[in-house]
């Protein structure tokens, strides 16, 4: 069977339809990128695996096309009860000068000023000391793996060797730097959550082409007395069955599949947490803490269930429960109502 860690990678690897763009996900020591299927890119980085500083996370967001500037946020760690928390103003120091107070916005994240973050920039690419402190306590954000991580963003962002790059800067025009592209749009369609009980014979007969969508090692042994079958259209069947359980997460294997024989059984996917509404939705943890976890969503649109989501809350860190970001591979637009 597959591992819970395996679910998590494939999230990120989330598959693109043809002619659709595939979103990145890459990490290198303290830092990582997801970009998505938009060409918007997202880095973020940590405080340092091997001092053990108190929790800290900045994210750098940029969307694409020309002269697009980066967003910066900053937040401490809050998943432990006694992590510390800013008594005051923080300040930012890079090698011990002060660059100012970030701002605290209503979400409780700070916003870097257009100045720091263009600091943070320049500092990322040295050996800098990145500080914030509120006289009391000191969070330090690590920079290794960060000029890999922004190279990266560069390079799916098509701003190599442009002024506007961020670690490989060169003469090159930004007008040259890809546009942004639309998120795919996705109309949700009625869909039918009534139990189908199918007899014995149906049953060993669905369940054997389920099979043989499978890979050898994709689930646990499959039990005809597990399989369910909702009636999600008047002519298509939504089936699902535990495929494989972790330690501290389970996952369902889903299938759109003909109401009768053959069934023509299509795999969704295989870490379903749960339907509802016309929507299939995994979420399974990185590790048991809950400090990061993994999620993908899928909407019905009459034909299939259409990919709409497919993102991580960034690293295990203990920045927060439930993970300290969201950093998507893939994103849609679902219209509102049904069609």
């Amino acid at each position: 069977m597959r591992t819970p860690i395996t679910m998590l990678l494939a999230t990120l690897a989330f598959p693109a339809l043809a002619g659709e763009p595939a979103g990145i996900h890459f990490t290198h020591h303290d830092w990582e990128v997801a970009c998505d299927n938009t060409r918007t890119c997202r880095a973020a980085g940590y405080q340092s695996e091997e001092t053990k500083g108190p929790a800290i996370s900045v994210l750098l967001e940029r969307k694409a096309g020309p002269r697009q500037p980066v967003k910066a946020l900053l937040q401490t760690g809050t998943y432990d009860d006694d992590a510390p928390a800013p008594k005051d103003a923080l300040t930012m120091r890079i090698d011990g000068k002060p660059l100012g107070e970030p701002d605290l916005a209503d979400d409780g994240n700070y916003r870097l000023t257009a100045a720091q973050t263009a600091a943070l920039l320049t500092a990322l690419a040295k050996n800098s000391k990145l500080q914030w402190t509120d006289g009391t306590t000191t969070w330090t954000l690590s920079g290794k793996g960060a000029a890999a991580v922004l190279l990266k963003m560069d390079e799916f962002q098509g701003r190599l060797g442009t002024a506007g790059a961020l670690v490989r800067k060169g003469a090159k025009s930004e007008d040259a730097v890809p546009a942004p592209l639309p998120a795919p749009e996705v109309s949700p369609a009625s869909a039918g959550s009534t139990e189908v009980n199918l007899a014995p014979a149906a049953r060993t007969a669905l369940l054997r082409e389920l099979r043989g969508t499978l890979g050898a090692d994709d689930c646990d042994a499959l039990q005809a007395d597990q399989l369910m079958a909702l009636r999600l259209t008047p002519d298509k069947l939504l089936i699902h069955m535990p495929c494989w359980a972790g330690a501290y997460n389970e996952g369902s294997a889903y299938w759109v599949a003909n109401k009768a024989a053959p069934y023509a059984p299509v795999l969704v996917t295989l870490a379903a947490s749960d339907y509802a509404a016309g929507t299939i939705s995994a979420s399974q943890k990185g590790r048991g803490l809950g400090d990061c976890w993994s999620k993908q969503e899928w909407t019905w649109d009459g034909r299939r269930f259409a990919p709409t989501l497919a993102a991580t809350t960034g690293m295990c860190r203990l920045v927060a429960a439930g993970g300290a970001w969201e950093l998507p591979t893939w994103v849609a637009k679902v219209t509102r109502g049904l069609r």
